[in-house]
């Protein structure tokens, strides 16, 4: 089966999908997009994914090209052209097509809106979280709304290549004070000496991750404490555990932190719980 794109009211082979050159999202990369995870062919942590894309269309003065009932619609048959099952569905919306002048176009132009959607195999997710992942930190070089869902990723992605280059999976931003913000795609979590669990605070700082708050439920229910606190890099390689969240690899065990061992150098207890009740509850 080939995979089908929704563009702009239609749906179309992914090989065939189009969007003009004069689009700014590929112009000046002014554009939001938000990511949802399927499980047995549902949205995971769906009105979380819907408030956070319409938080950032506001932050960005982008209309909504639909209402979110529509969208709903429009992504669930995504879905099922795909035969989207376990994986995710990816959306895409820039503000549209206008000849190319940093200043916003007419409000009449309209959003471009593109959404796919593709299963991910679980086994490798699994296999990822019983073996746990490395990795590395770099200083922050991103621009001060991080909180924005933005498409632009190049600083992401130059930190994601030298990760892989690195042997490692991930990437850690640190600021200038030593502290970490988040990863490339994945926000930043330990246990400290305490059993507690640290991830910085909700700040323009850091991107306000949908499956970390379903994660802190999720550990509230269990009974472990949640600091939302900013930790040091240096306090995360002495931790007892950490590991990544995101919509994609919830509670992702991580092992070692720029080639230091992390705890015991295997996946941690707290964090494999964590994570058991997250997916018991998809």
């Amino acid at each position: 089966m080939s995979a089908v794109a929704y563009v702009d009211g239609a749906y179309v082979p992914l090989r065939a999908a189009r969007v003009s050159i004069l689009d700014r999202g590929l112009q000046f990369a002014d554009s939001i997009y938000e990511v949802w995870a399927v499980r047995g062919g549902r949205l995971r942590d769906e009105a979380g994914h819907f408030a956070r894309l319409q938080r950032s269309l506001d932050e960005l003065r982008i209309s909504a090209p639909m209402s979110e009932a529509a969208l709903g619609a429009v992504i669930r048959e995504t879905m099922r052209r795909n035969r989207a099952r376990d994986g995710i569905v990816y959306l895409q919306i820039t503000r549209g097509q206008a000849a190319r002048d940093h200043v916003f176009p007419s409000p009449s132009v309209r959003p471009t809106i593109t959404i796919t959607a593709k299963n991910l195999s679980q086994a490798a997710i699994a296999a990822r979280a019983a073996e746990g992942v490395n990795v590395i930190s770099l200083p922050e070089a991103r621009w001060a709304r991080r909180d924005i869902k933005s498409t632009n990723l190049l600083p992401n992605v130059l930190a994601r290549q030298a990760a892989r280059e690195a042997g490692a999976f991930e990437a850690w931003f640190v600021d200038p004070e030593g502290l970490v913000t988040e990863g490339t795609s994945s926000n930043a979590w330990i246990v400290d000496a305490e059993g507690r669990l640290r991830t910085r605070g909700l700040s323009h700082d850091l991107l306000h991750g949908v499956t970390r708050a379903a994660l802190t439920e999720a550990a509230r229910r269990l009974g472990i404490e949640v600091i939302e606190e900013a930790f040091a890099i240096n306090e995360a390689r002495a931790a007892r555990e950490a590991f990544i969240s995101a919509a994609s690899n919830p509670a992702t065990p991580v092992i070692a932190i720029d080639g230091v061992r992390v705890g015991d150098g295997r996946p941690g207890p707290v964090t494999l719980r964590l994570r058991e009740e997250y997916l018991a509850r998809g």
